[in-house]
């Protein structure tokens, strides 16, 4: 069953250094998870696909036309984090308009 929550564009378009790999580059479909995913992290290396459902600030039609993306967890999301799973911007931009910053998501391992 998937599960919804909201979502947090990464502002970097290079993770530098990531909690699961270090310095290991996992391209650009990656992700950083809260402490609901983290689960100490067993987390490192879960792929999640990951879907628009709407907007969750100001933007009004932030979605993609039912895009989704599929996104490796590389990193650890501290306390403070603006939402369960963070996409790196290119990640995000595959599904909504990076402008829009925090979206409602639907997600799934896959």
């Amino acid at each position: 069953m998937p599960i919804r929550g909201r979502l947090f564009s990464l502002n970097l378009l290079i993770l530098l250094t990531s909690a699961c790999y270090g310095t290991q580059s996992y391209g650009n479909m990656v992700a950083g998870v809260s402490d609901a995913l983290w689960n100490n992290g067993r987390a490192c290396g879960k792929s999640y696909r990951v879907k628009c459902l709407g907007g969750a600030n100001e933007a009004p039609h932030p979605c993609k036309n039912g895009n989704t993306a599929v996104v490796k967890v590389v990193d650890y999301c501290k306390a403070g984090c603006q939402g369960i799973i963070n996409l790196s911007k290119y990640a995000f931009s595959t599904i909504a308009d990076p402008d829009a910053g925090i979206i409602q998501v639907e997600f799934n391992e896959v």
